[in-house]
């Protein structure tokens, strides 16, 4: 069963709850999905660490039960 977009969006929140995110179902398939995040969090961190980050907010789900997410993340600017 595919992961719900405010499933994901609530998982990224709670691990990073200063974060904006917003979620966009690329093929309207609940299946593939591409999400913008901007925290503070991730504030000199390299993408790779930022993308990280997401992935452990996921719990687990991608690759499982969430088969596609494309990530854009960045900290917020001043």
């Amino acid at each position: 069963m595919p992961m719900n977009a405010r499933d994901i969006e609530q998982l990224i929140k709670d691990a990073l709850p200063d974060a904006t995110v917003v979620i966009e179902d690329l093929a309207g398939d609940g299946d593939h999905y591409a999400a913008r995040i901007v925290s503070a969090s991730f504030r000199g961190k390299s993408r790779v660490q930022q993308h990280q980050m997401v992935y452990a907010a996921l719990k687990g789900n991608m690759g499982g039960v969430l088969h596609a997410l494309a990530l854009q993340t960045s900290a917020p600017t001043e």
